[in-house]
């Protein structure tokens, strides 16, 4: 028997083994295994060999190995070490299996019994390893192993993680470029200065006398794998540590970290709708690539007054939250060059009018759902060029997993509990050390400012809103960040010098007035408005009248009304309106002719082409905006009104885009109900029977009138003996399943029989029944 024949024959044995472990287990470790690794339900398998053919598949058990942690792998490893399936393979025997008991002796040195015990039960769940007393791991185990076979069983030779950072530290610039070449492209490298001969001065042999490269031959050396994990700034995981770690978080009250999160939540809410302004009244094109320019990001970040960086990841939350999209805006921007344009979206007005803590909701669900990697922005590609927000390159796929488990290792720990962020890599990597490449350090610094940012974590901690909203509890994330914002105020402050302060934040109504009739000046906990003539006009522009301004600052102020602030808003009023501009296009009146005189005398006239009907009217073919416009420029305080002499407001609402279906997670699968496996389960049990059967008279059905009517007298014949029959039927998807099932009637076309696994009464269309043959 040849080596290949060998190992074939040892798989199918292998194979058939674990066909009869699973067909063994119970329904419910049945619904668990497809609960845990659901790409062995589909499509669904006709039997337990073909349950277990897949449940070897190397791609297969890739995934389900994704989720295990480093004790997992040690049990995987020995296991695989143990079975020498070469040598069984050469002498064409199946891998010996290894005693449970021998294999917990084997790693007790290094873990509690209880620990391995539980990994065990991992592993077989998974039916990754299986056996009860004596243990196998399937064949497949040990490619998917996260480090080379042996690693955990062979004596550690190499650097502690603070030995390779003190080696480093004392490098010359070209080794330094060396190993960092090999951590970045591949861990090994071939140089003819790996020779023995070579002069020990050279850079190589430096490396390898300071145990930075390992030698391999005369023209090879590798990059050991602690190493690169330093210079990539990977946590370091070490095979032989088989406990978790335990890192000890900085401790502060639930309190502490609910209200620094609302700080940070208010900010992120004024930006927000700063930023959705800015680009209501100047939509941003969108690259050819697709994405928003370094340019108009850094346009847009100025207006709205925020830095690049948050500029950038408010786009890409606004975009995933459905409030910023692109397109061709209504109404469209002046320009001819490009077709579609960032733009808020027609949901932005409903978002803006909603309550803080609803608003934050949905900001916050959008990030923690995003695909997308906001802090990459800016970051190189391999083409040396940055990278764009919102440009495709951000996306990856396994973005939103990676955030949700640095949260969830938050979440275990008491409320008010901060962990470094190393801490949190190493974690991580210790749990997964498969994705551990996913957990750099940095990654995980750059995912708790952000959600820092977001409001989910204040102090380095979970909120409390933040945990509700991980744990899929939007209504009570809601109401904790109500009580945790500071309650809306309903009065300001002031000031002798025009300013008014808001010492927080204000309700709803208030804050559109006090918007309305002064200027930002500076923005935070506290806002500081300053009142103008231009915004004492822009609010007499909107219909308010001098007496409304009064009584606005009179009922609201907590301090005295100045009164200058008085005499602002009476000297303006006084000459607002004076001057009435409408549509003629447009026409200009005023009750004084010596007024109306006046603006026709003035260069301005000339280029509005303003034409006198009247001593108190004149019209123009420019649209009103534009009269209003230069007429103001021009030193004028004219108001519009509309045909029944109302003041009308004219101030510019922002572009808006229509709100598209939203197609975003289409892509994402939707997995089986528990009470859909288990009907699953109870479908693989009749297959597994019907396989196991031996037929006896049998008929195949080819649609021909022959086949038709022997496949009809073979039912009837079955149901007046009371004979169970093997049926192999096609269903309505074209799924063709095996079972064995007792028929009780055929008439109409159809064949009713009794299913002896659920002993229910089912229902099959005959002429989708493609065989039939009484059972033995």
């Amino acid at each position: 028997m040849t080596a290949t024949e060998a190992s074939a024959a040892t798989g199918a044995a292998g194979g058939a083994a674990l066909a009869d472990w699973l067909g063994a287990r119970s329904d419910d470790d049945l619904v668990t295994l497809l609960t845990l690794r659901p790409d062995l339900a589909v499509p669904l398998p006709a039997s337990m060999a073909v349950l277990a053919a897949r449940a070897e598949q190397r791609a297969s058990v890739f995934r389900a190995a994704d989720d295990l942690d480093t004790l997992d792998f040690a049990v995987l490893e020995t296991l695989a070490v143990h079975h020498a399936v070469q040598e069984g393979a050469a002498r064409g025997r199946a891998a010996e299996p290894l005693p449970r008991q021998r294999l917990i002796d084997l790693l007790g040195d290094r873990a509690p019994a209880a620990d391995i015990e539980a990994a065990i039960d991992r592993l077989t769940a998974r039916a990754l390893v299986w056996g009860t007393d004596r243990l196998y791991a399937v064949a497949a185990a040990q490619e998917a192993l996260p480090w080379p076979l042996g690693s955990i069983t062979e004596i550690p030779d190499a650097l502690s993680e603070a030995e390779i950072t003190a080696a480093l530290t004392g490098l010359a610039p070209p080794e330094r470029a060396l190993l960092d070449k090999l951590a970045g492209t591949g861990p090994r490298g071939r140089t003819r200065d790996a020779a023995p001969d070579t002069a020990p001065d050279r850079p190589i042999q430096r490396l390898l006398a300071a145990r930075l490269l390992n030698w391999v031959d005369a023209e090879t050396v590798e990059l050991p794998p602690a190493v690169g994990q330093v210079l990539r700034r990977e946590p370091v995981t070490d095979p032989h540590v088989l406990t978790p770690p335990h890192p000890e978080p900085v401790h502060h009250t639930a309190a502490e970290a609910n209200a620094a999160a609302a700080g940070e939540v208010g900010e992120l809410l004024r930006h927000a709708g700063d930023l959705l302004e800015v680009l209501g009244q100047g939509p941003a094109p969108v690259l050819r690539a697709g994405g928003l320019g370094v340019r108009e990001l850094r346009r847009i970040a100025k207006q709205a007054g925020v830095d690049e960086n948050r500029a950038g990841l408010l786009a890409e939350i606004l975009t995933a939250a459905r409030l910023l999209d692109k397109g061709l805006p209504d109404p469209p921007p002046d320009l001819d060059t490009v077709d579609d344009f960032w733009t808020p979206t027609s949901a932005t007005d409903g978002w803006l009018d909603g309550p803080p803590a609803r608003r934050w909701v949905v900001l916050a669900l959008a990030w923690l759902d995003l695909d997308r990697c906001p802090w990459m922005i800016g970051l190189r590609d391999a083409n040396d060029k940055p990278l764009a927000a919102l440009s495709p390159e951000l996306r990856t796929v396994h973005a939103a997993r990676d955030r949700h488990a640095v949260l969830s290792l938050l979440a275990e720990y008491p409320a008010g509990s901060a962990v470094p962020p190393a801490e949190v890599a190493r974690v991580l990597a210790w749990r997964q050390p498969r994705r551990r490449r996913h957990f750099r350090t940095d990654m995980v610094e750059h995912t708790l400012a952000e959600a820092a940012a977001l409001g989910l974590a204040g102090r380095g901690a979970l909120t409390s809103a933040g945990r509700a909203l991980l744990h899929g509890n939007p209504g009570d994330a809601e109401a904790e960040m109500e009580s945790a914002l500071p309650a809306p105020l309903d009065h300001v402050l002031v000031q002798a010098d025009l300013t008014v302060i808001a010492p927080g934040p204000l309700v709803p109504e208030l804050q559109q007035r006090i918007a309305l009739v002064a200027d930002v000046e500076s923005a935070g906990a506290a806002t500081v408005y300053r009142v103008g003539e231009n915004s004492v006009r822009r609010a007499l522009d909107a219909g308010l009248t001098s007496a409304e301004l009064q009584q606005l600052f009179t009922a609201h102020s907590r301090t005295p009304v100045p009164q200058a602030l008085t005499y602002l808003i009476d000297d303006v009023a006084r000459r607002h309106g004076r001057l009435r501009a409408g549509l003629a296009q447009s026409f200009l009146r005023s009750e004084d002719p010596s007024l109306l005189a006046e603006v026709l005398a003035a260069p301005v006239a000339e280029r509005l082409a303003l034409r006198a009907v009247a001593p108190t009217v004149a019209i123009s073919q420019a649209p009103l905006g534009d009269v209003l416009e230069q007429l103001r420029a021009a030193g004028f305080s004219p108001a519009g009104e509309d045909t029944s002499g109302a003041i009308v407001d004219l101030r510019p609402r922002g572009a808006r885009l229509s709100l598209r279906p939203n197609a975003r997670q289409s892509w994402r699968p939707n997995p089986p109900s528990t009470e859909q496996l288990r009907a699953l389960v109870t479908e693989l049990r009749a297959g597994e029977k019907a396989a196991r059967t031996r037929s006896g008279q049998a008929v195949r059905s080819d649609g021909s009138r022959t086949t038709t009517a022997a496949t009809m007298a073979l039912l009837q014949l079955a149901a007046k003996v009371r004979r169970p029959v093997h049926i192999g039927y096609v269903d309505a998807q074209g799924v063709a399943t095996q079972r064995v099932v007792e028929p009780l009637q055929v008439s109409g076309g159809q064949l009713d029989a009794l299913d002896p696994v659920t002993g229910a009464v089912r229902h099959f269309t005959l002429h989708r029944i493609a065989s039939v043959a009484l059972v033995e």
